[in-house]
């Protein structure tokens, strides 16, 4: 199959170049309108079929006010305020502004009822809230950009007025996340260049991966703009986009770059260099790409569209970064030939006859850690667990205005409300009775004022009739909407005996929601996660004990991972500002990043261990020289993928830097803890039943003919003394 493959792009190298030149064009004018495609409100952490989601669609009905939607105008006055002054003219001037604007449908001030909780605590500041009706992301955007320059030429309201709120809030992290991803590619990119130019010793080789980077970014900005037609995507897929088909392209051109170079040196250049390299290095790409695929394809058992469409993302990254590596890189070399090592210092041009595989430092590695592998698992074992520990002590919040930096509009009024103002009225939480007709208003007064006795609620509304079937009562929560002291005050609310079926929203029903829709699909996420690698893993290698032992592997990095997330974020080390959380989505597309990247090292391990094995050597002895030629590679590979991925840790959002940071660590400390030591010292320590498998699965594996996808035609006897000679598999 591969083989064939390979003959094929050879003899077709130029055609299959200028297709791939052709479709690289159509994607970047297609996909080049995506940014304008992409969705960034609330309403993508929300499952759709969630009670929140209900409520809030029943009050929009009834008052066409959207509750995830609005704006707030903080005025700062020159004078003192309390309910009883007439508002001076800024306030007016702002609460003026806000009836303007079509999309507001209602507005709130301090003089309105139960408005006073909307002056500051030294009454030198107050809120006007512009209560919205639904809008899409491009007028909210519209809509935003109006408001700010309608206070910017008002006298009245300039130097003394910021814009905040849901709606501004949304539309801001929209625009500082494509800025800090905008600096991270140029901060990333020259850094990468250099690296690049060092782990492959030239120019032109170096520049190979990053061409690859470059294609399979534009062919995934078109795969995102066609899923723009059938779901919402968030502008957050572009920025995994960014990190991973880079990251990923690099991982591919290295793998079948290094490859090439050996069969070059062997066979010089023509067919066979390039067959070889892709009947062995692509077929590895091939199931490299399939479970990292497959871990980013869990996501999509989430109900939450930012957790679909990052896991969408992710796919189609993938694809593009695999079908690049498979289709359009060996053409590429065909064409290169020993052009591929030009533009590098003579004594860096290596080839593959110039070390042994029984020579170097990974060599040497693999051979002490196996004579004494108990010793080496546990202690890498232990260091795994306890970088992992603080994962014990684990919080989770959700997304809102105050991740914002304060030189944002939005961030400063977040930051303003949360130091200067005693309630948080302008987030209350609401909660819709349906009553199906005339409700018992005894029965309402009774629940309202248990309401009320709940600790951490600080004031409940009169209940609301919405229409002749539903009624609104809000509750004012004493402390912010995302702190431990509300969450457990809307928890005891929902706790409350309701008169009638009650659905619960505002910004900490709904984030208690979201987290608990996220726990109610892990299982299955997790289910697909497991079961999708175990069987890659079985038809690559022919084992039912390796996909087990990387299955607990990955458990291991990717736990480690997230104590170090906690213990950077949460616990504020590194410089970074304690947070009460970590965000509820980053662990999840930290664990299912990093369990597929630790699964495609494992794979890039496994082929060439299953390489050492068909030439006759013992289980060690295949281990060490398996290690030996992928160690450098992988651990360049990771460096180089934590470059782009890291680089997500320089942005000014919270969120983004726990993704960044944990799919980086996550990468480090699996590329070297867990393959430089645990990897050998489990290989020893099972020795002969790493490849085992029950009869009737072996027998399957032969009949699929799992085992006869390699370079077929190479009959090179288990004797032959060249090492890196490559022959048939066997499991």
């Amino acid at each position: 199959m591969f083989s064939a493959l390979g003959s094929a792009l050879h003899r077709r190298r130029i055609v299959v170049l200028l297709l791939t030149l052709l479709v690289t064009a159509l994607a970047t004018v297609y996909g080049g309108t995506v940014e304008q495609k992409l969705s960034n409100g609330l309403s993508d952490y929300d499952d759709p079929g969630g009670g929140n989601v209900a409520a809030r669609e029943i009050i929009e009905r009834a008052t066409g006010i959207d509750p995830q939607q609005g704006h707030l105008l903080l005025v700062r006055t020159d004078e003192r305020l309390d309910k009883d002054t007439a508002p001076p003219k800024a306030v007016t001037a702002a609460a003026e502004l806000l009836r303007s604007r079509p999309e507001v449908e209602q507005v709130v001030d301090y003089t309105s009822p139960d408005g006073a909780a909307l002056i500051s605590r030294d009454g030198r500041s107050t809120v006007v809230v512009g209560a919205t009706g639904s809008m899409t992301d491009q007028e909210s955007a519209r809509a935003v950009e109006d408001l700010q320059k309608a206070i910017d030429d008002d006298p009245t309201l300039r130097d003394r007025t910021w814009l905040g709120g849901a709606t501004p809030g949304h539309v801001q992290v929209a625009e500082v996340s494509g800025t800090d991803l905008a600096q991270a590619e140029l901060l990333a990119t020259p850094v990468i260049l250099v690296v690049l130019f060092l782990v492959f010793r030239g120019l032109v080789a170096a520049l190979i991966p990053l061409l690859g980077g470059i294609v399979s970014l534009l062919l995934t900005m078109a795969g995102l703009r066609v899923a723009t037609e059938f779901m919402n995507v968030s502008t957050g897929a572009t920025s995994l986009a960014f990190a991973l088909g880079l990251g990923l392209s690099i991982d591919f051109g290295l793998l079948l770059v290094s490859r090439y170079r050996e069969e070059l040196a062997e066979h010089g250049p023509g067919a066979e260099a390039v067959l070889r390299t892709v009947a062995t290095a692509g077929r590895t790409v091939l199931f490299s790409a399939l479970t990292v695929a497959a871990a980013l394809a869990a996501l999509i058992a989430f109900p939450q569209p930012y957790l679909r469409s990052m896991g969408l993302a992710g796919v189609i990254t993938v694809v593009s970064a695999a079908l690049f590596a498979l289709l359009g890189l060996p053409p590429l070399l065909a064409l290169l030939g020993k052009r591929v090592n030009s533009l590098a210092p003579r004594r860096w041009q290596r080839t593959a006859g110039a070390a042994r595989a029984t020579e170097g430092r990974w060599y040497r590695v693999a051979q002490a850690v196996m004579r004494r592998p108990a010793v080496f698992a546990l202690a890498a074992t232990a260091v795994l667990l306890l970088i992992a520990s603080p994962l014990l002590g684990v919080r989770f919040t959700g997304v809102d205005p105050t991740l914002l930096p304060e030189e944002t509009s939005a961030g400063r009024v977040a930051a303003v409300l949360d130091e200067d103002y005693d309630a948080r009225a302008t987030s209350p939480l609401q909660i819709v009775l349906e009553t199906d007709g005339a409700p018992d208003t005894s029965r309402l007064a009774d629940y309202t004022e248990r309401i009320g006795a709940v600790p951490g609620v600080k004031a409940v509304g009169t209940p609301v009739e919405l229409d002749d079937r539903y009624w609104e009562i809000d509750a004012v929560l004493a402390e912010d909407p995302l702190t431990d002291s509300s969450m457990d005050a809307v928890e005891d609310v929902q706790d409350l005996a309701a008169p009638y079926p009650a659905r619960y929203t505002g910004r900490t029903a709904d984030f208690l929601a979201q987290r608990q829709s996220i726990a109610d699909a892990l299982p299955l996420a997790g289910g697909i996660l497991v079961v999708v690698t175990l069987l890659l893993l079985f038809a690559f290698s022919g084992s039912v004990v390796l996909p087990l032992k990387a299955l607990v592997m990955n458990l291991l990095s990717t736990g480690a991972a997230f104590g170090f997330l906690v213990w950077v974020f949460q616990d504020g080390n590194l410089g970074f500002a304690p947070q009460t959380g970590l965000e509820a989505t980053t662990p999840v597309l930290v664990f299912a990043l990093a369990f597929g990247l630790s699964t495609d090292y494992n794979v890039f391990l496994l082929s060439r261990i299953k390489e050492a094995r068909a030439q006759g050597l013992d289980n060690r002895e295949a281990v060490a020289q398996g290690l030996s030629r992928t160690g450098g590679i992988v651990t360049s590979a990771a460096v180089l993928f934590c470059i782009p991925v890291g680089a997500l840790a320089m942005s000014r959002l919270v969120f983004i830097q726990e993704l960044g940071l944990g799919a980086a660590f996550a990468v480090l400390i699996d590329a070297t803890v867990v393959r430089a030591f645990l990897v050998p010292s489990l290989m020893a320590l099972l020795g002969a039943a790493n490849w085992w498998a029950p009869s009737p699965l072996r027998a399957l594996h032969r009949a699929l003919r799992l085992d006869r996808m390699e370079h077929a035609a190479d009959d090179t006897p288990a004797s032959t003394p060249a090492p890196d000679r490559t022959a048939t598999p066997v499991g």
